[in-house]
């Protein structure tokens, strides 16, 4: 199941099965030490795994002669783990090749239909030579603009074609280019669409303002701005001002002298333009539409309009430039809005490699120097989800070590213990987050995911060692850093299991490998690269952040202590 609830199932599921289905699976293959028998790969590993305890016992041995280093050590990772969550680039949902891509097409502002319908052809004939398409549809006009087009691509199965979706249209859009007198916008159709304007590019950012005047003006300031960013591709907008149109004004008193009306001065245009059906012709088997309009080839000329007569109550002919001007002029082919207020919304693709954080810092700032006071601006559809989203990540993931804290503090009876258990999560995060970097992915939402899921996974090598040291210093009297000592090194090897099932259980998604599986590698990514980090550093860093939260403890509210402290160290 997907969204919230299927996560939450699946944590259910899982401590349903750690506390029912394990324990009697352990009754069924756990036997007495004296039944065992184990063949050489066994006896291999079991070598193998003493030799890295062993070095681990000595090297453990050196980082606790050298507590200050350490902790100064995890001091700066904490610091330099803050710093990369400020300077990673930042993404929403990773590109997926779903197998479809969308284009809409746009030629000049005034094109005709016809005009426009060739244009749409000689891209229908470049788009069904490409060997990774498998078929293909093709619509022009709609939403009040007959000079746009739409394509909706349909390509073949993954393993029927060499190229993925994000370089066929790399390879697409130079072939396009080349036909005269039309653009073309290619978007791969994400997994996820989230709302927005209507828009030719897959992001999307919105002007609003009263003025009309100084609104359109801005947009085109700001647009010419935007396609000079290197990171940006197909900056385009929905402002089409400059459509050419033919005005027509009445003379009401010349049309009253000559007994006419100006109802008919319409219904005229609208017969002679307007497609009018005025009559029905039935058949035996079928019936017709009769459609009255201008032969087409005057409907495409202004001048033509002076040979149109209105025909007056007494029968008289009169000619429509007798009782009316007619002026060429341009305006508006469509006024948006959003809400109440005049809108353009100014839409943009992303270069590969360009993280959508790093491209709206970019478009926000050249927006904060270029519109002018009455003007307002708002990302939308996936650039919006975007700020939104990644505000409410950080609450979570806050929110996420909190309540970490204070479980642990209810179940240790300890304010101390639980920052020691988390003072590993840094280093989880040093690691997700230089390995997103080395494999230039962005801190994107399955990349985020990947960290808050290495909270639970990190935290335990930490539970795991302080459970036995407190055990130790509770029934044993051990000094705390001899008590954290042998509990680091009891452990050792359920830390070692537990991660490296975590860890293979990941690469394959780290790997990309699967249908969709380069949109969940960040994930991937992610947990592997903190696994690997937190691994090696906490099993040093959780002994030392220990003795010191001990000491803290024991200056907060001193108890008595166990036996002497067996290994040497300069405090």
């Amino acid at each position: 199941m997907r969204g919230i609830l299927g996560r939450l199932l699946a944590i259910l599921v899982s401590g349903f099965v750690s506390l029912t289905l394990t324990p009697m699976l352990c009754s069924r293959f756990l036997k007495p030490a004296g039944a065992k028998r184990h063949g050489l790969f066994y006896l291999f590993m079991e070598r193998f795994f003493d030799g890295m305890r062993n070095l681990y016992e000595r090297s453990l041995q050196q980082v606790l002669r050298h507590r200050r280093a350490t902790l100064a050590a995890t001091v700066l990772i904490t610091i330099v783990t803050g710093w990369l969550f400020t300077v990673v680039p930042k993404g929403f949902l990773p590109t997926e090749d779903t197998g479809r891509l969308n284009a809409t097409t746009e030629a000049a502002e005034g094109t005709s239909f016809a005009e426009m319908k060739l244009h749409q052809e000689a891209l229908a004939a470049i788009i069904a030579k490409d060997p990774n398409i498998e078929g293909f549809m093709s619509s022009m006009g709609g939403s009040g603009a007959s000079n746009t087009g739409r394509f909706f691509m349909q390509l073949k199965p993954r393993d029927e074609r060499e190229l993925s979706a994000e370089e066929i249209i790399q390879e697409l859009r130079p072939k396009l280019a080349a036909v005269p007198g039309i653009k073309v916008f290619l978007k791969n159709v994400p997994s996820i669409q989230i709302g927005g304007m209507a828009s030719k590019s897959l992001y999307q950012l919105t002007l609003q303002g009263q003025n009309t005047a100084e609104l359109y003006r801005a947009s085109d300031d700001l647009e010419a701005k935007l396609r000079g960013v290197p990171e940006l591709l197909d900056v385009t907008s929905d402002l089409q001002i400059s459509n050419p149109q033919v005005r027509l004004d009445i003379n009401r008193d010349k049309v009253a002298a000559l007994g006419l009306s100006v109802m008919q001065v319409e219904e005229a245009l609208s017969y002679a333009y307007g497609s009018r059906q005025v009559s029905t012709i039935f058949a035996p088997t079928s019936q017709y539409q009769v459609i009255l309009e201008l032969d087409p080839l005057y409907q495409g000329d202004p001048g033509a309009l002076s040979m149109l007569y209105i025909r007056g109550k007494s029968g008289q002919l009169v000619p429509l430039d007798t009782i009316a001007t007619i002026t060429k002029t341009i305006g508006p082919l469509t006024v948006n809005h959003l809400g109440q207020l005049p809108a353009v919304t100014i839409s943009f693709n992303l270069q590969a490699g360009v993280a959508l954080g790093d491209a709206m810092s970019t478009i926000d700032e050249l927006a904060r120097t270029t519109l002018p006071p009455g003007v307002s601006r708002s990302f939308q559809g996936t650039a919006q989800a975007f700020q939104s989203s990644f505000s409410g990540l950080w609450l979570l993931l806050v929110m996420a070590v909190f309540v970490i804290y204070i479980v642990l503090g209810v179940l240790y009876e300890s304010y101390i213990h639980p920052i020691t258990i988390l003072s590993g999560l840094p280093a989880a995060g040093f690691g997700a987050l230089v390995t997103l970097l080395v494999f230039g992915c962005d801190l994107n939402i399955y990349a985020f995911v990947g960290i808050i899921m290495l909270l639970g996974i990190v935290k335990k090598n930490a539970i795991m060692m302080i459970d036995f040291a407190l055990e130790a210093e509770r029934k044993d009297a051990m000094a705390p850093i001899d008590a954290i000592y042998e509990g680091a090194v009891v452990r050792f090897r359920p830390i070692m299991m537990t991660t490296m099932a975590a860890l293979m259980g990941t690469l394959p998604i780290a790997m990309g490998l699967g249908a969709g599986g380069e949109s969940r590698q960040p994930l991937g990514l992610a947990v592997v690269g903190g696994l690997l980090t937190s691994q090696v550093l906490t099993l040093y860093i959780t002994p030392v952040v220990y003795y010191y939260m001990d000491r803290l403890l024991d200056r907060v509210s001193p108890r008595r202590r166990g036996a002497p402290v067996r290994i040497a160290a300069a405090d």
